[in-house]
């Protein structure tokens, strides 16, 4: 993953304000355009994890169980009672 300050790298350049040294300066635009390749490569990276996750989750899946024969199931009372009030 990229260090925020690569994205800037190659758009900087520098400036003199009156009576001042160089400063590092990046224009607005390459700015912009720097936010926008961060978050694509954010999402990018989010999309790797999550299918890394998911496929972790698959690996570490019990095997499914095998299916029990069908067993009958008997009522505790005998027909004809009378219900309760």
């Amino acid at each position: 993953m990229k260090n925020p300050a690569d994205y800037l790298a190659d758009r900087v350049f520098e400036a003199r304000r009156p009576r001042r040294e160089l400063q590092p300066v990046v224009a607005y635009a390459d700015a912009v355009q720097a936010v926008e390749q961060a978050l694509a490569d954010a999402e990018k990276y989010k999309y790797l994890l999550m299918r890394a996750l998911r496929r972790h989750r698959d690996e570490l899946a019990p095997a499914p169980a095998p299916a029990a024969p069908e067993t009958r199931v008997l009522p505790l009372y005998p027909e004809g009672l009378p219900l309760a009030a």
